[in-house]
């Protein structure tokens, strides 16, 4: 089995105890768990309410989201792991998949981008590349995903199935080319839907055995609810948020302390910029 892969750097000092989690939890669904937080919000909205010069008409509560996160995991690095062939590896950048419609409308499909996060630019950088991914996905324009979907699906049931079974063994064994590994949606250091958007409520996300995705983030609509602050009861905007973390990549106490820092970034936006 080669140890080299394109998309991660394997981590060779790794406790015993953590090399047998993939051999006792071989699954994602059997090392998941579900983590559950209220973020007030009302700092991130008065901040998409009279966003900082040259973020006007652009910023939005998803791109907010986006970026708390990648600097949670350029913080937290130990976050941005994933498992494969049985082996924990250090993830080559942060990069994200995150749901979209493609228009508000209930009948309009679902668009998934995938892109790679800097940190080290600017918020008003990563607004204006994300809006331009955006308008991809959302044009008329059929994606990587899109023609390669589309092909698969044009084969037998057992073609489909034994297709989605070679990919998974050629991923085991690392022999995936970096090629299809970079336009795959589902090989991402963590996968964001913010349900919110479309004005559902959070719920905890499936965790896709196929691919690498170890944390899945679940936000809900943001809504006015009864808080206590110093002592007293007052009404607050804030929003739920599910997490689906993988804990055979890191121990859930680091992971929590990553995600403590995520609510730190939404209820700070200031941070952000």
């Amino acid at each position: 089995m080669l140890k080299k892969r394109p998309d991660g750097t394997l981590v060779e000092r790794v406790p015993g105890y953590r090399q047998m989690m993939p051999y006792l939890m071989q699954t994602k669904n059997t090392a998941h768990v579900y983590i559950k937080y209220t973020f007030d919000m009302e700092n991130a909205m008065a901040f998409l309410d009279d966003p900082p010069k040259g973020l006007e008409g652009k910023v939005t509560l998803t791109m907010l989201i986006l970026r708390s996160l990648t600097k949670v995991l350029h913080e937290f690095p130990r976050m941005n792991r994933f498992v494969s062939g049985r082996r924990l590896y250090q993830r080559d950048g942060i990069i994200f998949s995150f749901s979209a419609k493609k228009a508000f409308d209930e009948a309009a499909p679902l668009v998934v981008i995938k892109m790679r996060f800097d940190p080290e630019e600017s918020l008003e950088h990563m607004v204006d590349r994300i809006t331009e991914n955006l308008s991809r996905g959302r044009s008329d324009e059929k994606s990587y995903t899109d023609k390669e979907t589309n092909l698969v699906l044009k084969l037998p049931r057992f073609g489909i199935r034994f297709v989605v079974w070679f990919l998974s063994t050629l991923d085991y064994f690392n022999l995936l080319p970096k090629s299809f590994i970079e336009n795959d949606l589902f090989y991402a250091s963590l996968f964001v839907a913010n349900l919110g958007s479309v004005g559902l409520e959070a719920g905890y996300h499936h965790a896709y055995e196929y691919g690498n995705v170890p944390i899945f983030v679940c936000i809900g609509k943001v809504k006015p609810m009864p808080v206590v602050r110093d002592g007293e009861v007052v009404v607050r905007r804030v929003a739920e948020v599910k997490v689906t973390y993988d804990e055979r990549i890191e121990d859930g106490f680091n992971g929590a302390k990553g995600l403590d820092r995520f609510q730190y970034y939404m209820e700070n936006p200031e941070e952000l910029l």
